[in-house]
């Protein structure tokens, strides 16, 4: 069946679920996402019951002993934030994974993917007053630990089996919530952030967009099965009122 613009009635859509003649981005294009790989790490997007397109993306792979996990968030006053993110996410997790394998430090490789993913966005940009940006977490997970690497309000949780979890990030943003750092031809220079941790029990990280994690007070739901959760953790900002787009990737951490 013919996919048609919701905008001018165009039967042209591209790929990246944006129209070919007039450019609008199409509603259904990426609604719901659920993605996982082989050691169980999983995650689902969702475009949430408010927003018209869903301008999150996540991304997931391994490399030896290490699985890498990216979120993204479109910045909705860009354009085109959508493509932001989906570039970041795939470029970032791509250029983790060759750092690990060509035997980087989890931290030189998260900040040195960071920056390519930023370059990546910034190339989409017609000028910078046309700049498609988003922001970024990147986490890893394997037998040394756990780091994350952000740049902008996406977060990394640390979410132990038993005991207290905590926050793997610090959200860069001013006053009111303002973002202060993103990544685009017009943000500053991308300064990832890092942070590395040495679980002593089994848990999870977390990886998430702020149309979850404004909704994560109260016991988060637990399970083996971790697209399940993922779902339930989506479904929970769905049902609190799910102003945003939503997404939650979640990578198994043994101790």
């Amino acid at each position: 069946m013919t996919e048609t613009c919701v905008a001018c009635g165009g039967t042209a859509v591209a790929p990246d679920g944006h129209c070919w003649e007039c450019g609008t981005p199409q509603p259904a294009f990426r609604a719901h996402l659920e993605l996982t790989i082989t050691g169980g790490a999983a995650g689902v997007s969702d475009r949430g019951p408010k927003r018209e397109i869903n301008a999150d993306a996540m991304a997931l792979t391994r490399a030896g002993a290490w699985t890498i996990g990216v979120v993204c968030d479109g910045v909705s006053m860009s354009p085109r934030a959508d493509r932001a993110a989906q570039v970041a996410a795939e470029t970032g997790a791509a250029a983790t994974a060759a750092g690990l394998r060509a035997g980087e430090l989890p931290e030189t490789a998260l900040a040195g993917a960071a920056i390519r993913a930023g370059r990546a966005v910034a190339a989409l940009a017609a000028s910078v007053h046309a700049a498609p940006a988003c922001t970024y977490v990147a986490g890893v997970a394997g037998p040394e630990g756990i780091w994350s690497c952000w740049i902008g309000d996406s977060r990394a949780y640390w979410l132990p089996d038993e005991g207290v979890g905590m926050t793997m990030t610090e959200d860069d943003t001013g006053a009111h919530e303002a973002l202060s750092a993103w990544l685009g031809a017009d943000a500053p220079e991308p300064e990832p952030r890092l942070r590395g941790y040495r679980p002593p029990v089994p848990g999870h990280l977390l990886l998430c967009t702020d149309g979850l994690w404004r909704h994560l007070a109260g016991a988060l739901p637990k399970g083996r099965d971790r697209l399940d959760v993922a779902r339930k953790l989506v479904g929970h900002a769905i049902d609190a009122g799910g102003q945003d787009n939503i997404t939650a990737l979640l990578i198994p951490v043994t101790s």
